[in-house]
């Protein structure tokens, strides 16, 4: 049974090379290309986890966390930022936000897989 992970992130280069690295390692991926439909998709595709870029049209991954946490079915799925703002504060802001956890772009293929992994290793998955 494979994971399956939502990746909210609308730079299709960044979202290319995410789902390249996670497919390869049999994860199953879906995707979003704004903070709207990425709140939707959640909804629906109930993934395993989440990986949530923050500067995004139509909400930012700010408001994409937040309205995901007002969700019961989301509480059990975490949401990781994956995200360039890596200024002082970027990481507590998200977190306090809603995210479980933080990567900073860009990021590296030879360890991405492995990170966003400890998130999922020991979650129930929820799709087949």
């Amino acid at each position: 049974m494979s994971r399956k992970l939502l990746i909210i992130e609308d730079n299709e280069q960044n979202y290319y090379m995410m789902r390249f690295l996670l497919e390869k390692k049999g994860f199953k991926v879906v995707g979003a290309d704004n903070g709207r439909l990425g709140v939707e998709m959640a909804l629906s595709e109930k993934p395993d986890a989440i990986l949530l870029d923050i500067q995004l049209p139509e909400m930012d991954g700010y408001a994409v966390a937040a309205e995901l946490k007002k969700h019961a079915e989301l509480d059990d799925v975490p949401i990781i930022a994956v995200t360039s703002y890596a200024m002082v504060g970027d990481r507590e802001n998200i977190m306090a936000a809603g995210a479980t956890g933080y990567i900073e772009k860009p990021i590296n293929p030879d360890t991405f897989v492995d990170e966003i992994s400890r998130f999922v290793q020991d979650k129930k998955p929820q799709s087949e």
